[in-house]
């Protein structure tokens, strides 16, 4: 069922050129995203100093920790809105679209009440430094009043990447990008308000994008078309949502706790390796953006032949994602390496700040396709409907290693790389348990595959 030039048949023809129409936009549109971030971080860097920069960079690992959970969670609403449009069941997408939609909302606004409460409570368990504690705090509250704006565009991409659109959500954060960029340079140099003009100015681009996917699903002639008032909260496909999509949050959760108490680390060393460490982190999530793409196409394309019964095709889009995410993250992960002085004078020119970065960059970014090879795999289950058990194995071998390595060795060893090897090392964990997982489950699928076809 195709009823819109945006839309991609995930279920015939060639696999290759539809995933790369399909993770291409979407790898653009996460990079945009991040740029939100990366615009902040950049402007604060050049016209407000080392501790803005610093204040800034230290927010990133609590607000992952807050808002991917729910994010996690628009995975299943992905997965679910997927085999309704496979399978055509027109009814039963509407339904779940408004579902979701709902519950985008409902969590965005718990998210921006918690956030606001507990962000300056949660930096000083961080052990951020009293000199820039206060502006992290100030950032951060900013930033969750807009986490209804930032949850109703995630889910409402989520609802148009499952029909195969992520176009159209590009051209949203284009605008979005735009505002953001024009704001930020507005509130801090023209009206100085530091780390809070650059929140605003994120804060307002999200609403931007926010505003831009509800008027395109609004407007839609398909089964995803929204009207404000079927907004409905049902149990059955909430169920549904929840099954794939809880998992995965707590998954991303769980190994942006353990980001965090890295975090804590980097921060023993005052704030010029934090600055550092803000810089080649947003540096790094770039790398993840782009490699997270291909996951999404994974899951996407994974989720609908699923549903009409293609196992071998499955199979292709798997192998197929996997040379798209080794190629992708070798290039970018070697550029990153080869030119990282370059780039990190892009965020500031304190030559201190740049060799902490550098430092943490010379461990992280050649060996990323590991990360991309890790990420891959639970991809491929989810849109399979297994979300729970890469969940475990995801928590063991990322943040087990991590938590080892933080508190085991790195107290004997105190440097940024030393600090960094637990990055590659726990990709490498993670994936051998992966990929024992994902045969048992291939396996168990396809047996399910010949009963429903033997029916």
């Amino acid at each position: 069922m195709k009823s819109s030039r945006f839309e991609i048949d995930m279920c015939n023809g060639s696999i290759m050129d539809k995933l790369v129409s399909f993770a291409l936009p979407l790898m653009a549109s996460s990079i945009l995203q991040l740029m939100f971030n990366a615009v902040d971080i950049i402007v604060v860097g050049h016209f407000n100093g080392r501790e803005a920069l610093a204040a800034v960079g230290s927010t990133t690992a609590l607000i992952n920790i807050f808002t991917n959970l729910f994010i996690g969670i628009s995975l299943g609403a992905n997965v679910l809105a997927a085999r309704y449009q496979a399978t055509g069941r027109t009814k039963e997408m509407s339904e779940a679209v408004h579902t979701a939609i709902t519950l985008a909302l409902v969590s965005g606004i718990l998210m921006a009440v918690v956030g606001v409460l507990l962000s300056r409570g949660a930096l000083e368990l961080m052990a951020t430094p009293a000199n820039v504690i206060g502006q992290s705090a100030l950032y951060m509250k900013i930033y969750f009043c807009g986490m209804p704006f930032f949850m109703l565009y995630n889910y409402g991409a989520a609802i148009l990447r499952a029909v195969g659109d992520t176009k159209r959500p590009l051209l949203y954060l284009i605008v979005a990008g735009l505002t953001n960029v024009v704001l930020d340079l507005l509130l801090v140099i023209v009206i100085p308000l530091g780390v809070a003009g650059v929140a605003i100015g994120t804060v307002s681009s999200q609403m931007v994008s926010c505003i831009l996917v509800l008027r395109c699903l609004y407007r839609s002639e398909g089964a995803y078309q929204l009207r404000f008032s079927k907004l409905t909260m049902k149990w059955i496909y909430l169920r549904h949502i929840f099954a794939v999509g809880i998992p995965a949050g707590i998954q991303s959760t769980v190994i942006n706790f353990s980001n965090a108490m890295l975090q804590s680390s980097v921060n023993s060393f005052g704030d010029t390796a934090m600055a550092g460490y803000t810089a080649a982190n947003n540096i790094l999530g770039f790398l993840y953006s782009a490699i997270n793409a291909v996951t999404q196409a994974c899951m996407s394309f994974t989720s609908q032949n699923y549903s009409v019964g293609k196992q071998k095709r499955m199979d292709r889009v798997l192998l197929d994602c996997g040379i798209l995410s080794v190629g992708v993250s070798l290039v970018l992960g070697v550029g990153a390496w080869a030119f990282g002085s370059q780039v990190l004078r892009i965020y500031t020119t304190d030559a201190e700040v740049i060799a902490c970065g550098l430092e943490i960059l010379s461990i992280t970014t050649v060996p990323y396709f590991l990360c991309g090879i890790m990420d891959l795999i639970p991809g491929a289950l989810r849109g399979m409907g297994h979300s729970a058990v890469p969940m475990i194995l995801s928590v063991i071998g990322t943040v087990g290693t991590r938590i080892v390595w933080i508190y085991g060795f790195f107290p004997h060893n105190r440097s940024l790389f030393f600090l960094f090897i637990s990055y590659p090392g726990s990709w490498i964990a993670t994936i051998l348990m992966q990929a024992v997982c994902f045969w048992f489950v291939r396996k168990k699928c396809i047996q399910q595959l010949k009963k429903t076809a033997a029916v």
